[in-house]
């Protein structure tokens, strides 16, 4: 979105909360910045300046509003449309590769100089990496200081501080509040249960229709990794940390998160994998408002507007489940993974046993308690039976997994989308449904039409219109750029 600021301005005097996130609102007489939607009397023309990122906001001089919390507001959908070098560098900045590897481990991931990075991220974004990050960390210190009764300490460098003085020092200019009085401000509030335990919101653009998103994630959901519970959808996580899990309850305006993490550094990158999951920073009516133009597609969306489209918190573990699901059902792919999971459980519950040998007095593992599915290396050391599955669809996916282990296939959020698949290409048993598959839902490309899938032609029949592949991939150009979200209304409509 270009920063025109009668456009800006005219959304904050409506109160737009579409616009959350696309910018942010900069008061100079109050010293303040806002989401376009804050409650708050609309500020005069005068004292108005307008910013592409809280970063950049912060970068001003401003201190973030208590009454709208802009840094919790929905990110901006712009990047998955672009899917350029901006884009990858926000999503691999939200998942904590800064905190982590630094900017020259996020220069590297994306091909660029630092000095490159941070000139483009600057045009765009109005801050260089380290203040995106920075405003990242000042964010996920909030969180845990409402939200948990951690030391101060502690929460510094969970929250990927390198100094309590650092922490101290940017929270005051942030929320112009020392830590402990935005402690204070939680008033007799009570932390979460438990030790790792984390409670939030997590906002999105309504509207959204969540019976859709968890109808599609419970037919697909893997025991001992994920379940769908009384409108709650649970699962494990795999985090570049240590392990966690996770509960999300979609509720009106927000999600419900309910966090359990091994290492609270993983917070960043849990959220960001939650979000990405149930494709929350989506502009639900800009991509409706593109479909209903369809008179084919019109009744739909009047029916069930908000779809979005579920996307994924592991990159592997999609892939494993295209591979597998080539050419069957939904039901018999499950049943494959299942079988494929407990195989790895019981293979690593043998080591564990063995371990409690050698360790007296090591607690055993909760056997009800969910995990996050298995690694690329997991993969590899499982023996031929575990699969039960044709040995071409076996070795695909060992190769994919030694591919992602030798580093010549990247499966993360920022990826080079069209490298990606070109590369998904190059190796054996992978094809085109296959490497698209994993554009739509591991990538998060907005703009991808499964035209050969059976579900989608069957759909697209349903709904009145062509149903081969070349025809329907012809009529789907007026569906641009949300051609994904077209496919998961036709698979609906079958």
């Amino acid at each position: 979105m270009e920063m025109d600021f009668e456009r800006c301005y005219r959304a904050v005097d409506s109160r737009d909360q579409r616009f959350d996130g696309w910018f942010y609102t900069g008061v100079t007489s109050t010293g303040i910045y806002c989401r376009p939607s804050c409650p708050a009397i609309t500020p005069k023309r005068q004292n108005v300046r307008f910013f592409p990122s809280a970063a950049a906001a912060q970068g001003a001089g401003l201190r973030a509003c208590r009454r709208c919390r802009p840094d919790a507001a929905p990110g901006s959908p712009l990047w998955d449309v672009r899917a350029d070098v901006v884009g990858r560098a926000m999503r691999l900045i939200a998942d904590g590769v800064v905190d982590r590897d630094g900017v020259p481990g996020l220069a590297s991931r994306l091909g660029y100089t630092e000095r490159h990075l941070h000139r483009m991220l600057r045009a765009e974004m109005g801050a260089g990496p380290l203040a995106l990050a920075r405003a990242q960390r000042a964010q996920t210190a909030r969180i845990l200081i409402e939200t948990t009764d951690l030391a101060m300490a502690e929460i510094a460098f969970a929250a990927g501080f390198g100094s309590v003085r650092q922490f101290n020092d940017t929270l005051r200019e942030v929320y112009a509040s020392a830590p402990s009085d935005l402690r204070t401000a939680r008033g007799r509030q009570q932390a979460p249960a438990g030790a790792g335990t984390i409670s939030l919101r997590l906002a999105y653009r309504p509207p959204l229709h969540a019976r859709a998103l968890l109808d599609f994630l419970a037919v697909r959901a893997l025991p001992g990794v994920e379940a769908v519970r009384d409108g709650t959808y649970h699962r494990g996580l795999r985090l570049p940390h240590g392990t966690g899990q996770v509960a999300l309850t979609p509720t009106d305006g927000h999600v419900a998160a309910t966090l359990r993490l091994a290492d609270l550094r993983d917070l960043a990158p849990a959220v960001a994998r939650c979000r990405r999951l149930l494709d929350l920073d989506a502009d639900p009516a800009a991509i409706d408002a593109t479909l209903a133009a369809d008179p084919a597609l019109a009744p739909a969306i009047t029916a069930e507007p908000g779809i979005r489209v579920p996307r994924a918190v592991d990159g592997f573990e999609q892939a494993v489940r295209a591979i597998i699901g080539q050419q069957v059902s939904v039901t018999s792919a499950r049943t494959t993974l299942t079988r494929l999971l407990t195989t790895h459980a019981r293979v690593e519950h043998e080591v564990d046993v063995v371990e409690e040998d050698r360790i007296p007095g090591q607690p055993h593992d909760q056997r009800d308690e969910l995990r996050g599915f298995l690694s690329a290396e997991d993969l590899l050391v499982l023996p031929d039976p575990a699969f039960g599955m044709p040995v071409g669809r076996r070795e695909a996916l060992r190769g994919l997994a030694r591919a992602v282990v030798d580093g010549s296939v990247d499966l993360a959020a920022g990826v080079d989308r069209e490298e990606a698949v070109r590369r998904l290409l190059a190796l054996p048993g992978i094809g085109p449904w296959t490497a698209n598959y994993l554009a739509m839902r591991a990538f998060g490309d907005p703009d991808v039409l499964l035209s050969s899938d059976l579900a989608v032609r069957r759909g697209a029949a349903a709904l009145g219109l062509p149903d081969t592949p070349q025809t329907l991939d012809r009529y789907a150009e007026r569906w641009r750029p949300w051609r994904s979200y077209a496919t998961i209304r036709l698979w609906r409509a079958a």
